[in-house]
């Protein structure tokens, strides 16, 4: 079948990958180039360089505009595909395909609408991750489901690498539903429940409150990391949160926010059992071992996070 794929970051390869094995692609859409690195070196997204290895013709844009949407229109793709373009399809893009658009959301909906559904799903703790493939339409992730599926996931996988992991499995579930359009024989059902969104997170949903429960602490350190990175004050200046874990069994019962060197780096008191960080980041330096940073600490120093 002859599609169109629209689509920026790494997690979107897979699919463009697995589909351009099984079906045509007359195009993709992905993102302008943008800086990256130290040197903020104008770079191809991650689909645009996955395109240009496959042959595929790339359209760069920022906005699907009325001549983006004619340049699309006249290509007479059967079907759109979407993973994570980055920006909103609308009329008559919307219907310019003939049997419309997909989307590959990385959530089981109608939980966690939105940009950042991983990271939302991570942060509240929910049991359950996946991915689903819905019918594109006007209102946000709202489309009737042709096939959701829970997938499991490590429990100490932080939002990137539980990205990763869903990638690859939607790609698949993807590849399943066009083949499905295809023959006749995919069928979409509305989404059964009550919706909750999922904003795109800012600097401040990565404030670590010391005084919960260290499942939740955790929870939130897995869902903003690596963006926009947990973090926490020590003297009124940042200090990002980069490797955790929970303390071992026999750890010291710390108060919230108090800090204590180890072997293996720094604990960190919680609401209940301390935090293990492993590697952190103080403001205006690099990365750096959790343990050497104890280490470089005044003597007589009693540094507590939250200060």
């Amino acid at each position: 079948m002859r599609l169109v794929f629209a689509g920026t970051p790494a997690v979107a390869v897979p699919t463009l990958q697995a589909l351009a094995d099984r079906h045509e692609i007359a195009a993709v859409i992905t993102r302008p180039d943008a800086p990256f690195g130290r040197k903020r070196v104008l770079t191809p997204s991650p689909v645009a360089a996955a395109a240009e290895q496959l042959g595929i013709p790339v359209i760069k844009a920022a906005r699907l505009d009325e001549e983006v949407t004619a340049r699309i229109t006249a290509l007479d793709a059967a079907l759109g595909v979407i993973v994570a373009y980055g920006g909103i399809v609308r009329e008559p893009l919307l219907s310019a395909p003939g049997k419309g658009w997909i989307n590959l959301h990385f959530s089981l909906l109608p939980r966690w609408r939105g940009a950042a559904p991983v990271q939302r799903a991570l942060i509240n703790g929910d049991p359950d991750l996946g991915v689903a493939v819905f019918q594109l339409v006007p209102a946000l992730d709202a489309g009737d489901v042709f096939a959701m599926r829970t997938v499991p996931v490590p429990s100490d996988a932080t939002a990137d690498l539980v990205l990763e992991v869903l990638a690859k499995d939607g790609a698949s579930l993807t590849v399943d539903v066009v083949d499905g359009i295809e023959e006749g024989s995919a069928r979409a059902l509305p989404q059964q429940g009550s919706p909750t969104l999922a904003p795109k997170l800012t600097l401040d949903d990565g404030v670590i409150d010391w005084t919960q429960p260290l499942d939740l602490v955790y929870a939130r350190y897995r869902g903003v990391t690596p963006e926009p990175g947990a973090h926490t004050t020590l003297g009124g200046a940042r200090l990002k949160i980069l490797t955790a874990a929970h303390a071992p069994a026999d750890a010291p019962r710390l108060e919230p926010g108090q800090m204590e060197g180890v072997k293996t780096g720094v604990l960190i008191g919680t609401g209940t059992t301390p935090l293990a960080v492993t590697r952190l980041q103080p403001a205006g330096k690099g990365p750096m071992n959790a343990a050497d940073w104890w280490r470089g600490l005044r003597d007589g120093d009693s540094p507590k996070a939250g200060s």
